[in-house]
């Protein structure tokens, strides 16, 4: 049976994981990739970072992007979250402050669903009060929508 998710759930899921399928646009072919994000429920947003290449330039070009995020446990048991919005760079001391809320968010989420502390976002923090940052951006959610498979064996 497969049921839509209330907004309440669906932020449940967006707050609580940090890896999704970032979607975009480049010269009329969708892609999609993995990123690590985090959910802003404060401004609803979703952080994100990356350095320069081809998924940054092609945003650029056409600011309509996605991010997919699944909570899976088996093939009858999921919730999916698809959410819709646009993609926004950030700049200067307004980029080092999401990042840095980026990287202690991502920490919490580790620290709670993964019960482990992990080094490598402390070090990634540590970055952003030099001047070589990644490029950060945020996706302006203009909506979400949610589905979850549940069967109950008899």
């Amino acid at each position: 049976m497969f049921i839509n998710l209330e907004e309440k759930e669906i932020k449940f899921i967006l707050e609580n994981n940090y890896i999704g399928y970032l979607g975009y646009i480049y010269k009329n072919r969708p892609y999609i990739v993995p990123t690590t994000y985090y959910f802003n429920k404060e401004n609803n947003t979703i952080t994100c970072y990356s350095g320069e290449g081809h998924k940054i330039n092609a945003m650029r070009k056409n600011n309509a992007v996605s991010l997919q995020v699944a909570s899976i446990n088996s093939i009858t048991s999921w919730k999916s979250v698809l959410v819709h919005g646009t993609f926004e760079q950030l700049f200067g001391s307004n980029a080092k402050a999401y990042l840095h809320k980026f990287s202690l968010g991502v920490k919490e989420v580790i620290m709670k669903q993964e019960h482990r502390t992990v080094n490598f976002i402390s070090e990634f923090s540590s970055k952003i009060y030099n001047d070589d940052i990644p490029t950060v951006f945020i996706i302006k959610i203009e909506e979400f929508t949610g589905k979850k498979r549940h069967t109950i064996h008899a």
